[in-house]
């Protein structure tokens, strides 16, 4: 798929309700697993959902992400948490 089609394709699919949460499935390592879930256990402020979108906010803003609704996301789990 060109470039262009694709970035038509994600505008037109995402662009119109850019703050409602999308549902996304995806395979993790048994380790990951583990780990989060001890983590929410031992963390009841924590749930599975919180961690996912802090650890997603922190990559994206550690790899260059320039939106500031991400980085608002990341600097408030990094003073929230």
């Amino acid at each position: 798929m060109e470039s262009n089609t694709f970035e038509k394709n994600m505008s037109a699919t995402y662009s119109s309700k850019p703050n409602e949460p999308i549902s996304l499935e995806t395979e993790l390592s048994e380790t990951l697993y583990r780990n989060m879930k001890d983590f929410v256990i031992k963390n009841p402020k924590w749930d599975q959902y919180q961690l996912i979108n802090s650890a997603i906010a922190s990559f994206l803003v550690q790899n260059g992400c320039g939106d500031t609704k991400v980085t608002e996301m990341y600097l408030n789990q990094l003073f929230n948490p």
